[in-house]
């Protein structure tokens, strides 16, 4: 029953007027005069900020704002991957043989998050690892390992919340809502997906990096609101590290997997 409360009262809302609306506030000139209660509410760190407060034209700029680049050091070594984003560890482990995992105990399909059968086949038995972006997080996307983007496509028309109400009693938002796919060939002919997920309304991705070669840390794309990534890992390929634990915090660059 809560199920279909929820889902029906963000059907009721999430419509495009409501995410022009939503789109259209944050862009505003005036809504600079949100930020400093923006930050008070979240507890945001001013000193990693790149800019200061006198320099953000509007909320989405500070939603999206840049870090000073000895805020977030990269973890070096070719063979470990380090966190794409700043954000809490929703969900991780093995995918299981019928290529599925599960996040807040619903079972997503890897054909419906990737698209394709094919593609998902590849993934079977391998790894999975959600990372989820609140609204005080940084949200530019790094890229987690030094890779050749082998394709790139987008999926999904709207998108839900990804919180914990969304992941709880939505309609399974991580393979259903707007999303980015790459695909990456890394070292050893390894191949991972990166899932970039819109949510709140708004399908917000925005890439900053058009090639296909992606190096590690370097900056790859922004969300505009909160939002989640998804990484998946063939089989055998990678061992998660004793950092990495439901629930916890983890910064973008951070170590967080090495390759096998």
């Amino acid at each position: 029953m809560k199920e279909k409360i929820y889902q029906s009262l963000i059907e009721l809302t999430n419509g495009k007027q409501s995410s022009r609306v939503l789109q259209r506030v944050a862009k505003a000139k005036w809504s600079k005069r949100i930020i400093p209660s923006y930050i008070k509410l979240y507890d945001i760190t001013l000193e990693e900020v790149s800019k200061n407060m006198q320099q953000f034209s509007s909320l989405h700029d500070f939603f999206t704002r840049e870090l000073l680049t000895s805020a977030r050091p990269i973890e070096e070594g070719t063979k470990v991957y380090t966190s794409p984003v700043d954000a809490k560890i929703e969900s991780f482990g093995r995918i299981e043989w019928n290529m599925t995992f599960q996040v807040k105990g619903k079972p997503y399909a890897l054909h419906d998050l990737l698209g394709h059968t094919e593609h998902a086949k590849k993934y079977a038995e391998g790894h999975f690892i959600v990372f989820y972006l609140s609204p005080a997080d940084y949200h530019r996307i790094h890229s987690p390992i030094d890779g050749h983007v082998i394709r790139q496509y987008t999926l999904g028309q709207k998108s839900y919340p990804v919180n914990q109400l969304g992941l709880t009693y939505g309609k399974k938002p991580i393979s259903h809502n707007y999303r980015q796919v790459t695909e990456l060939e890394v070292a050893n002919k390894q191949q991972v997906a990166f899932i970039k997920v819109g949510a709140t309304f708004v399908n917000s991705i925005v890439l900053t990096n058009t090639t296909t070669e992606w190096k590690k840390g370097q900056e790859v794309g922004y969300f505009s609101f909160g939002s989640t990534v998804v990484m998946l890992f063939e089989k055998d390929t990678i061992a998660f590290l004793d950092n990495v634990i439901q629930g916890s915090a983890i910064r973008m660059g951070e170590a967080f997997a090495s390759m096998l």
